[in-house]
């Protein structure tokens, strides 16, 4: 331990999206304190350890320039010089489109507003984050159908609800604190929980009902519950008749469907897609959960289409314990989009085509943002070295998030330049030209925004150590350097910026630090409102029509076609590790355990291959190989295996492809065709 000085102050976890209330606790550990979400001041393995990244050893403390090939340190005017020179020269020279910015959903909404507003200051609108990774289909799916992309109920009002379709997630792992505190609970009391995973896990374990969905095969399951419904008189018909279109043009594009067929095509037991789809539409409250099981494919979009069906057909939206719930992953993967950091959208989901907003946005930074959506985040990376010249990322460490890694490695050294902001050196750093050091979640205070859309404030226990600096005021100072409009970006504080936000930003128009306090505000935070709106969509939807679209959907075959032999790989997190694994890989806490960096194999599809359980295999295919040790389970249903993406070695995502979602342009993760073979 360094010797800093460390204030208890009431903070937010760094990990995932359920925004649990955690502090400094003294002796080098995080605690929970009584907050909005963990009521009791519970936590995870994961915030039990969230102050060993802040005082860790391999801290960034002073900048680092390359010379020579090789990251040295720099005093902070040197690297800010490089900086700047390089950006503005990449300006002049080719434009602002010629730069990428990488926002982080693991940073606060006034750093993540503050950095697209640096973009879009600059003159592009090349802004994204990593919810291009995990739920950007979700968002789209409910943004076209609602008119917003967020959970529309409460965790709270959830708790009332008579059953839960779970489907391509795992919260008992990935959102551990929802899950115990809430809906584990309401499942013993007689909610029935139905899970859609092609494995089981520890959110099986809890279910009623277990349907083993072949990966990229929701929609015909999803089609089939559907059809079941349809055909058993089993559709809410006074809701369907009063705030949904185009029932007839789905029963008709439904009415070939064979539900046995379909539930072949998915690889689960008809008797038990049948049960379940007369689960959910006779209780008289169901609640869907979605998560990147459903999202990370290339018909995302659809899947979720198909899961909104459903939803719809059976009345289960705008009332306490019913709803669209999806799951996300940072703890401010919410806010990120919230503020605006996405190619096609500004502060509050307002499209940067629209002038209205787009001069109102002028109105507060004294420059109109451009008209033309930018560029994605994995379709910026393929297109580095060419009209994509340099890139900020901040916050993220894409080359190993990002799918197909060795292609995205010897992308990023095709770029003029690349500076990281970043606590550790990480995968990223490593491939840059600067990499400045920022600061850990308790050394910064601003707004983070969960994932049932509660807005809530983070304080700051401690300084950055060394010569590292808050991220807000690394952000400023780049963007005063960088920019011709300097005072733009002059702010005394967090809650300048928030201010600044609030007034640009519809949805969180209303909210103060004051009224926020030791609670939250909720959005959209009407005015006059104690904490904000808790259910979406009671009398109108979002997009202000009392009427959704029921929208047919056919099954989109997968990317990865399957040649004889191969096998499908699926990826997902384990209860002790986080995303990349750049913050708990680095916790001494968090050690590897058996389980999380295998390759989880079925007895069948092991024994074909002559692999024993604790063998070490070879998983491989067109894009690359990772060598790692098998576990022989029947909890993976056969032909498909599974392994985590927490690690830089094995780099799952040296296996996965870059096949997107037209419209999401989300990157098929869940479905990778791959070769698995005993190591000699």
């Amino acid at each position: 331990m360094s010797e800093r000085s460390f204030e208890p102050r009431h903070s937010v976890c760094p990990y995932c999206g359920v925004g649990c209330g955690i502090e400094y606790a003294g002796d080098g550990r995080a605690t929970g304190w009584k907050a909005p979400v963990n009521t009791r001041g519970e936590i995870c393995p994961k915030g039990a350890a969230a102050w060993e990244v802040v005082d860790h050893d391999d801290r960034l403390r002073r900048p680092l320039v390359r010379e020579s090939g090789t990251l040295v340190t720099a005093p902070w005017g040197e690297a800010l010089g490089r900086v700047e020179t390089a950006m503005r020269d990449i300006v002049d020279e080719h434009g602002a489109d010629a730069l990428a910015f990488f926002a982080s959903s693991n940073c606060t909404n006034e750093e993540n507003y503050l950095f697209q507003k640096l973009a879009r200051v600059l003159g592009t609108n090349n802004v994204d984050n990593c919810a291009r990774l995990c739920h950007s289909s979700t968002v789209a799916a409910m943004s076209a159908r609602f008119g917003v992309g967020a959970m529309t109920n409460t965790l709270e009002d959830l708790t009332e609800a008579d059953c839960y379709l779970v489907t391509g997630a795992n919260p008992a792992e990935q959102h551990p604190i929802i899950f115990r505190s809430y809906l584990l609970p309401a499942v013993r009391e007689g909610t029935d929980l139905i899970h859609v995973d092609p494995r089981s896990n520890d959110t099986t374990d809890a279910a009623d009902l277990h349907l083993p969905v072949r990966p990229g095969y929701d929609i015909p399951l999803l089609n089939a519950m559907c059809k079941v419904v349809l055909e058993e008189g089993l559709v809410d018909g006074a809701f369907v008749d009063e705030r949904t279109e185009g029932v007839d043009a789905l029963r008709d594009h439904l009415a070939d469907v064979d539900v046995d067929a379909n539930a072949e095509m998915a690889g689960v037991d008809p008797a038990d897609l049948r049960e379940a789809a007369r689960t959910f539409a006779t209780a008289d409250r169901a609640a869907a959960f979605t998560g990147m099981g459903m999202s990370q494919h290339h018909c995302g979009t659809d899947n979720v289409h198909a899961l909104l069906n459903l939803v719809l057909l059976t009345g289960n939206v705008g009332r306490p314990g019913t709803g669209v719930n999806p799951l996300r992953g940072q703890n401010n993967v919410q806010g990120a989009g919230d503020v605006g950091a996405l190619p096609s959208v500004l502060p509050g989901y307002e499209p940067v085509t629209d002038a209205d907003a787009r001069r109102r946005v002028a109105d507060a930074w004294g420059v109109e943002p451009p008209a033309e959506p930018g560029l994605t985040e994995v379709e910026l990376t393929h297109r580095f070295g060419e009209e994509i010249r340099g890139a900020f990322v901040f916050g993220e460490n894409p080359a190993v998030t990002e799918p197909n890694a060795s292609e995205v490695a010897r992308a990023f050294a095709d770029l003029d330049f690349l500076v990281v902001l970043d606590l550790f050196e990480t995968e990223t750093a490593e491939l840059a030209d600067v990499v400045l050091p920022g600061s850990a979640w308790a050394e910064k205070s601003g707004t983070v925004t969960n994932t049932d859309r509660r807005v809530m404030r983070m304080r700051a226990n401690a300084e950055p150590p060394g010569e590292a600096r808050r991220d807000l005021e690394v952000l400023r100072t780049v963007a005063a350097r960088v920019t011709d409009r300097p005072e733009a970006f002059r702010y005394d504080g967090p809650e300048a910026v928030f201010e600044e936000l609030t007034g640009v930003s519809p949805l969180y128009a209303g909210l103060s630090y004051e009224s926020i306090g030791d609670g939250y505000g909720r959005w959209p935070f009407p005015e006059g409102a104690e904490s904000g709106t808790d259910v979406l969509h009671e009398e109108e939807f979002a997009a202000g029509e009392p009427t959704a679209p029921l929208v047919p959907v056919d099954h989109v075959p997968p990317a990865d076609d399957l040649a004889d032999g191969d096998l499908v790989l699926t990826t997902g997190r384990v209860l002790q590790h986080f995303n990349s694994g750049a913050l708990t890989r680095r916790s001494g806490t968090l050690v590897r355990m058996r389980g999380e960096d295998v390759l989880q194999i079925h007895p069948d599809d092991a024994a074909a291959r002559g692999v024993a359980d604790g063998d070490e295999v070879r998983v491989a295919n067109d894009r690359g190989s990772v060598t790692v040790e098998a576990e022989v389970t029947p909890g993976i249903r056969e032909g498909t295996v599974f392994m985590t993406f927490h690690y830089a070695d094995p780099l799952v995502n040296t296996l996965t492809g870059d096949a997107l979602d037209p419209e999401a342009k989300i990157p098929e993760y869940k479905h990778s065709a791959v070769r698995v073979e005993p190591v000699e």
